[in-house]
């Protein structure tokens, strides 16, 4: 039988996937990561599931789980917060899943930064100001950064950053990205995206750890960049929706390149 790895999103229950849903459905035991894991997610569970809480449980103590199950010939439903491609220490479960011979699959899902963006109800990529959007994070207990992925280095890009897990470490982002963004840079701070008690503080560099005061922790996700502000690109568009932009299903003459062409 099967473990579905699946992305259950940034809070919000009704942002789960299509396919995560049914999977979750179609498997009688399902393995959550409580601390994160919305729990009207698991209502998608079969009557009668095996629900289990990994929020307390070491890697062999899942893996041990996920074996037991998989004798018994049953497709498990292994759920994590946002999306499995970062930091959802899914690759060492593989790892050991792959070691076992138990098959598996991955189903992606919403991510953090998407749901925070919507929060904000901004674009993340502005024309001529942002066209990179940088996720990372500071280093933690659990894993350490490497030197070469240092905030500062980021920050010489001029790129917009999404700084996931560092909140706890607000006072050293700061420290590090004002010397290049300047303190007036715009900052945007998203607590619990998609839950229904998200909170959202807009500042700047200079103001942002007032603005937050320590009333955020954990779950918190750090924007940074000069394409975060109200007016940003409000004097440029991308060339796509420009009346004079040749393009295939839109060509501008009898000459262009994409003239009868099929739309």
């Amino acid at each position: 039988m099967t473990v579905h790895f699946i992305g259950a999103g940034p809070g919000a229950p009704d942002l789960l996937t299509l396919r995560g849903r049914d999977l979750i459905a179609a498997s009688p035991v399902c393995l959550y990561a409580g601390s994160l894991v919305p729990a009207a997610v698991l209502d998608h569970c079969p009557p009668g599931a095996r629900i289990v809480n990994t929020a307390p449980m070491d890697l062999d103590a899942i893996i041990a789980a996920i074996a037991e199950a998989h004798g018994e010939g049953l497709d498990i439903a292994r759920l994590h917060s946002g999306d499995l491609s970062i930091w959802s220490a899914m690759g060492e479960q593989i790892r050991r899943l792959r070691e076992l011979g138990i098959p598996f699959t991955v189903t992606p899902g919403v991510p953090a930064f998407a749901a925070a963006a919507a929060a904000l109800e901004a674009e993340l990529t502005v024309p001529t100001i942002a066209q990179s959007l940088v996720l990372t994070r500071t280093s933690g207990r659990a894993s350490a950064m490497p030197e070469s992925e240092s905030l500062t280095r980021f920050a010489a890009t001029g790129s917009t950053l999404a700084i996931h897990l560092s909140i706890h470490n607000l006072a050293k982002v700061v420290e590090e990205l004002s010397p290049e963004y300047g303190p007036d840079c715009p900052v945007a701070v998203i607590w619990r995206a998609s839950w229904p008690d998200e909170r959202v503080v807009r500042a700047t560099l200079a103001t942002v750890e007032q603005a937050v005061d320590g009333s955020m922790e954990r779950t918190a996700l750090i924007l940074v960049g000069p394409g975060l502000a109200a007016d940003a690109g409000a004097e440029v568009r991308s060339s796509l929706y420009s009346q004079d932009y040749d393009r295939r299903f839109r060509p501008q003459s009898a000459e262009s390149r994409f003239a009868g062409e099929p739309g």
